[in-house]
Parts: structure tokens; sequence; C-alpha cells
């Protein structure tokens, strides 16, 4: 492990950075240029202490989970990722769908997104980053952990899931759930995460196992939903998708036209999203652990 190198490529990353370039509002006067430690290590979810520390050359060696939060708290390139994960004598990931490391440009987008509900999806459905309004709509995805992080699987072994939709559409919903799997499994390959997640919901659900073996294979989200918020009822949606080049994720923004029912029924939403602390939106840990917060000082 480098530490002086790891000391000086975190100090001029989060230099280089400016508080709306992470959805963070300008805020008081700022004495110095770019991100303050603290809000590094709150977007990284992780103490002060620590990551001053590591700014300092006195750190312990971060794990890999740890470098992929650093990486996506300051939004590194592919190429500033691998290099972070070089000089601290780790080996560099070698795809994007198998890190938890958000994609940048998606990321971008969603910061300046406060508004509609939007999050960012990985190819197991795992919500990687939510927007406050996705987390008033959807739930707060944070404490999800292992496979429970997938929606597929919260889907098929958990039947409350299913109460966001109605029963009409649940069918549907079902199968496209199965065939978004079925093209992660065939990219990713079966001794993948994306191959144990197919073992275990074959294992926990013979409704998954026989959609599984209809071979269906489709990135597939509608284009138009309606989703049941416990407060506000069936909210009707337009969902836009934007996917990486390769793929592995996918922003999700949930929009409504003006002066309709779903429109009033998102302002509302927003003002019960706001009865919550604003704590920006929630970014996903590495896999297996709990998602954690962006703050908006």
């Amino acid at each position: 492990m480098d530490r002086a190198a790891l000391a000086d490529f975190l100090r001029r990353r989060r230099e280089a950075l400016r508080p709306e370039d992470v959805g963070l509002p300008e805020g008081s006067r700022r004495r110095a240029p770019g991100l303050r430690r603290e809000e590094v290590a709150a977007l990284a979810v992780m103490s002060t202490d620590y990551y001053t520390r590591l700014e300092q050359r006195r750190g312990p060696q971060p794990s890999v989970q740890m470098l992929a939060s650093l990486a996506r708290a300051l939004r590194l390139t592919g190429d500033e990722r691998d290099y972070l994960f070089l000089i601290t004598g780790h080996n560099a990931p070698t795809t994007l769908s198998d890190t938890t490391q958000v994609a940048p440009a998606l990321l971008r987008v969603l910061d300046r997104l406060a508004d509609t509900p939007a999050l960012i999806l990985s190819d197991l459905a795992e919500t990687l980053v939510q927007n406050r309004m996705a987390e008033a709509l959807f739930g707060d995805r944070s404490g999800d952990t292992g496979h429970a992080r997938s929606e597929i699987y919260r889907w098929f072994t958990n039947p409350s899931e299913r109460l966001r939709y109605p029963e009409r559409d649940r069918d549907r919903q079902s199968r496209a759930l199965v065939a978004n799997l079925r093209a992660a499994h065939g990219s990713r390959g079966p001794r993948s995460r994306a191959g144990d997640l197919v073992r275990e919901l074959c294992r926990a659900s013979a409704e998954f196992a026989g959609l599984w073996e209809r071979h269906e294979v489709a990135k597939r989200f509608e284009d138009h939903k309606v989703l049941i918020h416990p407060d506000l009822g069936g909210i009707e949606l337009d969902c836009q998708v934007l996917f990486t080049e390769d793929q592995s994720q996918a922003l999700l923004v949930l929009t409504a036209p003006p002066r309709s029912e779903g429109y009033e029924k998102l302002r509302a939403l927003a003002l019960l999203g706001r009865t919550e602390p604003d704590q920006g939106p929630a970014h996903a840990g590495p896999a297996g652990t709990p998602a954690a917060r962006s703050p908006r000082a």
C-alpha cells in the first residue's frame, strides 16, 4: 500500500469536486476548494476520522468494499477507480457489473433529479442509489443485506413486496423480473452472484423455478405502470430507463404528465418525503452490506 500516493490522490480528487457535482447545495461560504472531508466521509459511509487518517497517511489498508464506496463518493472514472485499488495493494476490479461502483454518468444524472422518483439498479435489481422521492415511493432499501438486496429475491420470497403492485399486474412483474435475471445470468455466468441468486431462488420458490424454466430473456421495464403507495393509493406513472453501455446498471426515472392525477400524487409524495430528515440520496453499500446515505448539507 502506497500511503503517500493514496493520501495525495484522495485529497486532489476531493478538491476537484464541487458540491453540485454530488447533489449537495453550495451551502455556507467555503474557505477551501472542493468538498469537505466530512462530506466525502458521509458519501463513502465511513467516519470522518477514518477518512482524515487516510489523507494524512496514517490509515490502515482500506478493504475492497471501502474502496468501492470511496470510488463512488469521489465520482471516479473507471481508470481512476482501478488506480485507487492498485495503490492500496488490491487488484483492480475486472468489470463494473462485479463491483459496487455506480456508473458515474448515471450518478451525475441522478444527482440532478430531486422532484421525481429516480433510482439506479444493478442488473440483479439491487438498489444502488435512490433519491428521496424514490425512497418515499418504494421504501428505504438501505437496510437490505445479502440476497434481499435484490428486488427479484424479495419478490419471490416476501409476499409483502407484491403489495406495491395491483394484483392484475403481478404476474407480468414476475415474468419481467425473471427475464431480467436470465439476461444477467447469461452475461455473468453460472458461477457469478447471478448464478448464486438463481440457485437460491429455485430452492426457495416453486413459482420462480417454473418461470425460470420458460427461458424468457429480456431487459424489460414497463413504460407505464401503477404503483400503490400506503398513504396515497395507486399512482399512475411513466417509466423512463437509461442503461450503461454494458447494460449492467440502469437509471429508472418515474414521471407523470402535468396536471394528471399521478402528477398531483407525486407532489403529495414530495411533501411526505420532506417530513423525514433531509439526508439526500441513499447509496447502496458493497454487496451484502446495507446501503448508506449521502448528506445534503
